[in-house]
């Protein structure tokens, strides 16, 4: 899959987080779809498994995509710099996520007029 292929698809992945579930958590919280991913937060911290190491790659990413679709005016000026360099970190161990993470900068970019 072409890297702008899969920001296309992680663009209408992010709608999960507004569309909620039928259930309640114990606290009386709406569960929302992106709240299964919440399992897999521990595996995903230690980056043992490529597994673990390509999802915890992908949720940077995926906070870089957000960034890049949010109005640039919710921006900190912090942000301006670290969304250009932001998870280049974690995306070394895969020449396809480095790709991916490319793409993303080249939205930052973009969006910051550079």
């Amino acid at each position: 899959m072409e890297p702008r292929t899969l920001l296309d698809a992680l663009s209408v992945a992010e709608r999960l987080k507004d569309t909620t579930r039928h259930c309640y958590t114990a606290k009386g919280r709406h569960e929302n779809v992106a709240d299964e991913m919440l399992d897999l937060y521990e595996e995903m911290a230690k980056r043992e498994t490529v597994e673990a190491k390509i999802f915890k790659a992908i949720d940077s990413l995926e906070a870089l995509v957000q960034h890049n679709i949010s109005d640039l005016s919710t921006w900190i000026p912090k942000e301006y710099e670290l969304n250009k360099t932001y998870a280049d970190d974690k995306v070394v161990f895969s020449e396809y996520l480095q790709l991916l993470r490319e793409e993303i900068r080249k939205d930052t970019f973009a969006k910051i007029g550079e």
